[in-house]
């Protein structure tokens, strides 16, 4: 497993174009919807500012886009092109491949928080204490894992023509549901009942509760937890029932 995790590390590393577009992609959006707005004009009863509460918002919906659109589509890539039952030939484990695909995403998921923290202290002049700094970028880093493990899932649900369109389906509904895109503060009530439980609204509500300067929600905790232990599991299986049909 743990030459596996090397294997896809230095693949996503040379994928020169994928990490550019990772690194690119939320920058540029968190430039554009932040643009003519004021730093400190607080959106609804978030308590935070536009330039704070997106900021969050756009270093998580990148670090979706890099974990759950790009892990979805190489593992289709993978299976159609055999590397996947060169593996079943290994004594790898379920659970050892979604471990390995989940390491390898977080390579790219760390860099483009990173940019996203400069671009928003540089041009739109956040300012923060170091520990929320610190905190921001462990929590929203290790909450990539969730939708890590959700990528490799669709990756083993769908087939290489269908995966694409799903998996973009999947990341639009979680991120404008989720309130990555429009606070969700404007939902309607009942939406935002729903909203509460959505792994992407508790993602982006752990970073938020740190901006504010308070302890992040149980709520929004547990609800990532179960997440991944759903998404991990179901990936994990689906890697073993493509085994059995191989």
């Amino acid at each position: 497993m743990n030459t596996l995790i090397k294997l896809e590390v230095a693949r996503t590393l040379r994928n020169k174009k994928f990490m550019f577009f990772s690194l690119l992609y939320p920058v540029l959006l968190y430039l554009m919807i932040s643009a003519g707005v004021k730093t400190d004009s607080p959106v609804g009863d978030t308590k935070l500012s536009f330039a704070l509460l997106y900021m969050v918002s756009m270093a998580s919906f990148g670090a979706i886009t890099s974990v759950l659109v790009g892990n979805s589509e190489r593992i289709a890539k993978e299976r159609e092109k055999g590397w996947t039952r060169q593996l079943r030939l290994t004594a790898l484990p379920g659970h050892g491949y979604v471990l390995a695909k989940i390491a390898s995403a977080a390579v790219v998921t760390l860099p483009s928080i990173l940019v996203v923290f400069a671009s928003a202290a540089a041009v739109k002049g956040v300012r923060l204490e170091t520990w929320q700094w610190l905190a921001l970028t462990g929590t929203i880093w290790a909450g990539s894992c969730v939708f890590a493990a959700l990528g490799v899932a669709i990756g083993y649900a769908a087939t290489g023509d269908a995966v694409r369109p799903i998996a973009m389906i999947v990341y639009f509904g979680l991120s404008i549901l989720g309130g990555l895109w429009f606070p969700s503060t404007r939902f309607p009530s009942w939406l935002k009942h729903i909203a509460e439980y959505v792994p992407t609204h508790a993602y982006a509500g752990l970073g938020q509760a740190i901006e504010r300067g308070d302890t992040p929600g149980g709520k929004d905790l547990v609800i990532l937890v179960g997440y991944l232990l759903i998404f991990a599991g179901a990936a994990a299986w689906l890697y073993r029932r493509d085994t059995h049909k191989s």
